[in-house]
């Protein structure tokens, strides 16, 4: 697990009599009983240098609290805590194999899959001995969401090389936008009215932040506004007038 629901009033409740250090061997033995996913071990020693405890408030607080059973010592409120997240998992393990199979236009085998392929019929109880964690991933999605992956969907044209087309690629994942083969079609098209490669166009992309690329950008006809373009205009009109100065001194006059 990676979290579970503290009650600050249950357990003061259930904690006011112990010390210092029976309280800080408390918290940290109800932090492995959640991590875990399993009861606290028999072996009291193995169980004190992990938690960094003393054995004696580790022996003190699980003879008060827990319940000695031959797989370890258990907790009431644990358990149930824990029995109540892995029976959240399963269904929802089940209810993605109900929509998996709708989709695939197949019936549900009744078998859910959890982490790397362990099969699941039912839930299973949290006091055996199986690999305790679950493994949860966080989903990579594509679409409105807040985690955006721009995913290519044509290989690499052969008039590009490898360099450029990595940049490219890039800068569109960057800007959460897919590479597909219209967009790259219609690229081609205008790079070929601007009188320049495909590769051409693309490396002017890159440099300047473009996700797409116009013709009338190179003619300076319809050129986005950014800092390049501003600084170049404010040069060339510069040496515009330099020019009306220099040129004289230059003739003699």
């Amino acid at each position: 697990m990676h979290h579970f629901p503290f009650h600050i009033g249950d357990y003061l409740a259930a904690t006011s009599h112990l010390s210092n250090d029976e309280d800080l061997a408390f918290r940290r033995i109800l932090d492995m009983y959640y991590h875990t996913e399993l009861p606290i071990p028999l072996d009291t020693k193995w169980v004190a240098k992990r938690l960094r405890v003393s054995v004696e408030a580790i022996e003190s607080v699980l003879q008060d609290l827990f319940a000695k059973h031959d797989d370890g010592h258990h907790h009431k409120r644990c358990d149930e805590e824990i029995a109540k997240y892995q029976s959240f998992i399963v269904s929802g393990k089940k209810g993605a194999a109900v929509r998996w199979s709708k989709e695939k236009g197949s019936e549900p085998t009744g078998v859910v899959l959890v982490g790397d392929g362990e099969a699941i019929g039912s839930l299973s109880n949290p006091n055996s001995n199986r690999e305790p964690r679950t493994k949860n991933r966080e989903p990579i999605t594509t679409g409105t969401s807040k985690t955006i992956v721009a995913r290519s969907d044509c290989n690499r044209p052969e008039t590009v090389s490898e360099q450029v087309w990595s940049d490219f690629q890039t800068l569109r994942r960057a800007k959460k936008a897919p590479i597909t083969n219209s967009a790259i079609s219609k690229i081609d098209k205008e790079a070929g009215k601007a009188g320049i490669s495909l590769e051409a166009a693309l490396t002017e992309c890159c440099a300047r932040g473009w996700t797409g690329f116009k013709s009338d950008w190179m003619k300076g006809k319809a050129e986005p506004m950014n800092f390049t373009a501003t600084n170049r205009r404010l040069l060339e009109k510069y040496e515009a007038e330099e020019n009306l100065i220099v040129k004289p001194l230059e003739l003699g006059f």
